[in-house]
C-alpha cells in the first residue's frame, strides 16, 4: 500500500519514479490532479443524490427533460454530471489547448469518417454503466481520460459507491513505465495489486450481467478460463483487474459495440498499471479516428497472460465466427 495521505503526504503520486507526463503547455500535473480530484467527489456526490432520489448538490434540479429521452433521474444525472465535469475543467483551465468531447456532446460535435482536430482531447462519460444504476447495484463509474494524438495520457475511473478514484499516468514504453493509484476521499492512496495467476484455467474474467451473447459463451468456453466474476460498467471491471480480484475482461462486440468514452479512460489506469488493453490481434485501440465505436473483440487483462490470452481467442473465433475482425 502507498503511504497514506493522513501520514504527511500529499494526495498525489510520489515524486520518486513519476512518469514525466507530457501535457498542453501552461498545464502543470499537480494542479490538474487536484483539480480531477475536485470534480470528481463532486461528481460522486451528484450521482448518489440521483441514485436515491434526494436533492444534488451545486444547484442541480431533482429531474430535467431530455428531448430524446423523456425525465427521470438516470437522464437528469447524466446530463448534471456532464455539465459538473464540463464546466469544471473549462473554469479551472481557460486557456488549455485541449478539446473536451463527452458521451452527451458527440452528436453535436462528431461526424462520422472525420475526426476532431485536436491534438489534446479529453473523453468523458458521466456515466458509465446507466443499467446498474438504473437497477440500483451500485457498480456505474465515471470515466475522465486525456488523450494526445489519440493516446491515453490519463485516466480517471471513479467508482462512486464504492469510493475508489483511480488515476493513471501512461508511461512511453519499458523505459518510461507508467503509475496508477487508487485514492478515498480522505485522500490515502493505494497501489495496484494485479494478481500472480497465469495459466488461463486459473484466470478469473469479469464480466456484464447484460451485455452478453452466444458467441461470447461460445468463446469463453474454448478459452476454458478459471472462475467468472459479473460486474457492471467497464471502469468497474477494469477495477476488479487493478484489485486483483479478476485477470481479464472481454468485450465482443455484435449488433452494438462500446464507444471511445467507454475504454480510453479504463484502458489508461490499466495500462499505467502494468495491465494490458488490445484487440485479439495484438491491434493497439485507436481513438478520435472518425469511429468512436470500439469495434471486435477486445481484451484487457493484468498483463502476463495478455499475448496467450489473444492468440488463444483469436484462434477460437476463427472458428465460432469466421470473417469476425478481431
Amino acid at each position: 500500500m502507498m503511504q497514506p495521505a493522513s501520514q504527511g503526504i500529499a494526495a498525489a503520486p510520489p515524486a520518486a519514479g513519476r512518469p514525466a507526463v507530457c501535457l498542453p503547455q501552461g498545464v502543470a500535473l499537480e494542479p490538474l490532479l487536484a483539480e480531477l480530484r475536485r470534480l470528481s467527489w463532486g461528481a460522486a456526490d451528484i450521482l448518489r443524490a440521483y441514485g436515491r432520489g434526494v436533492q444534488p448538490p451545486y444547484g442541480f434540479p431533482l429531474a430535467l427533460s431530455v428531448d430524446d429521452g423523456g425525465e427521470g433521474p438516470v437522464s437528469a444525472a447524466d446530463l448534471a454530471v456532464n455539465q459538473w465535469l464540463l464546466d469544471g475543467v473549462a473554469a479551472a483551465f481557460p486557456s488549455a489547448a485541449w478539446t473536451l468531447l463527452s458521451e452527451e456532446t458527440a452528436k453535436e460535435q462528431i461526424r462520422a469518417g472525420v475526426p476532431l482536430d485536436a491534438e489534446w482531447l479529453w473523453i468523458l462519460d458521466p456515466l458509465d454503466g446507466t443499467k446498474d444504476f438504473l437497477q440500483g447495484t451500485g457498480e456505474y463509474a465515471v470515466h475522465l481520460a486525456l488523450l494526445q494524438r489519440g493516446e491515453p495520457v490519463l485516466g480517471v475511473v471513479l467508482l462512486p459507491e464504492l469510493e475508489e478514484l483511480w488515476f493513471g499516468l501512461v508511461g512511453a514504453g519499458a523505459e518510461a513505465p507508467g503509475l496508477a493509484w487508487r485514492e478515498n476521499r480522505a485522500g490515502e492512496r493505494f497501489a495496484p495489486a494485479l494478481s500472480p495467476r497465469r495459466a488461463l484455467g486459473e484466470l478469473v474474467l469479469v464480466a456484464s450481467r447484460n451485455h452478453r451473447d452466444q458467441r461470447l459463451e461460445q468463446l469463453l468456453q474454448a478459452l476454458a478460463l478459471g472462475d467468472t466474476r459479473a460486474v457492471g460498467s467497464v471502469g468497474g471491471k477494469v477495477a476488479t483487474i487493478l484489485r486483483g480480484d479478476a485477470d481479464l475482461y472481454i468485450s465482443l462486440s455484435g449488433k452494438s459495440a462500446p464507444k471511445d468514452w467507454d475504454m480510453a479512460a479504463p484502458e489508461a489506469v490499466l495500462r499505467a498499471a502494468g495491465g494490458a488493453f488490445s484487440h485479439a490481434d495484438g491491434r493497439p485501440l485507436s481513438y478520435n479516428d472518425g469511429d468512436v465505436r470500439q469495434a471486435g473483440c477486445l481484451i484487457a487483462s493484468h498483463g502476463p497472460s495478455h499475448r496467450l490470452l489473444c492468440e488463444a481467442a483469436a484462434v477460437a473465433l476463427a472458428t465460432i465466427d469466421p470473417g469476425f475482425v478481431v
